[in-house]
């Protein structure tokens, strides 16, 4: 079963357990997924492409995340977290910041980069390439830098 058909099930299956987040959240999602066909004027059916509509719905509600805390909506902020669990439920699991850091050493040693920061964007370019799906792109980025700057 494809991400699309697990999200039109879990949707149901939260209808019928009266699960109101789960529920809008599913939707929310199958929203954004339907915007972006529309908007694009393609079918998804690759569960990477839907994967990252997901991580955009994540970041964007944990961006809000601090607006809410800061404001003192606390209602808000139990919502969204809720929210981003459910939704992180559908990603596939991301790497550790010590896997990232054994991949960066790989990649560096494999193009002869030792140290120094102006072989950042060569390294950071090479190692997004490889693990753009699997690693959030800041964890990459500290990683780089540590490893240029000689701390690990």
């Amino acid at each position: 079963m494809g991400l699309k058909e697990q999200l039109v099930a879990d949707y149901k299956e939260a209808m019928k357990n009266k699960d109101t987040i789960r529920k809008n959240t599913v939707n929310m999602v199958r929203a954004a997924i339907k915007q972006f066909e529309v908007d694009q004027r393609v079918e998804l059916e690759d569960d990477a492409d839907i994967v990252k509509i997901i991580k955009k719905q994540v970041k964007m509600r944990t961006d809000a995340l601090a607006d809410f805390a800061k404001a003192g909506r606390d209602d808000m902020t139990e919502t969204y977290k809720k929210e981003i669990e459910i939704l992180q439920g559908y990603l596939p699991e991301e790497m550790s910041a010590e896997q990232i850091a054994e991949k960066v050493k790989e990649i560096a040693a494999s193009l002869g980069i030792e140290e120094g920061m102006k072989n950042m964007g060569t390294l950071m370019k090479a190692v997004m390439a490889e693990l753009k799906d699997t690693a959030d792109g800041s964890a990459v980025n500290k990683a780089v830098k540590e490893f240029l700057s000689g701390k690990k």
